[in-house]
C-alpha cells in the first residue's frame, strides 16, 4: 500500500471512530433507565398476555387462601 492509500484509510478509520464515540456517549447520556426504554414492547401481544396471566395464576396458587372456583 501506498502512503496515500494509507492515509486514506486512517482517515476513514478516524471518521467511524468519531461516530461510535458520539453513538457511545448519546446512549451513555440518556436519562431512562433501560426498564422505562422498553416499556410498551410487548403491548398487544398474545403471547405476552398469556405469560402474564399463567403468572398471575401461580403466584395466587401459591397462596393459602387460594380457592380455584
Amino acid at each position: 500500500m501506498t502512503d496515500t492509500e494509507i492515509e486514506m484509510r486512517f482517515k476513514v478509520l478516524e471518521t467511524e471512530l468519531a461516530l461510535l464515540k458520539q453513538r457511545v456517549e448519546k446512549i451513555e447520556k440518556q436519562e431512562l433507565p433501560w426498564w422505562k426504554q422498553i416499556i410498551g414492547t410487548f403491548a398487544d401481544d398474545p403471547a405476552h398476555e398469556e405469560a402474564m396471566r399463567l403468572g398471575r395464576e401461580y403466584r395466587l396458587s401459591q397462596r393459602e387462601d387460594y380457592d380455584k372456583d
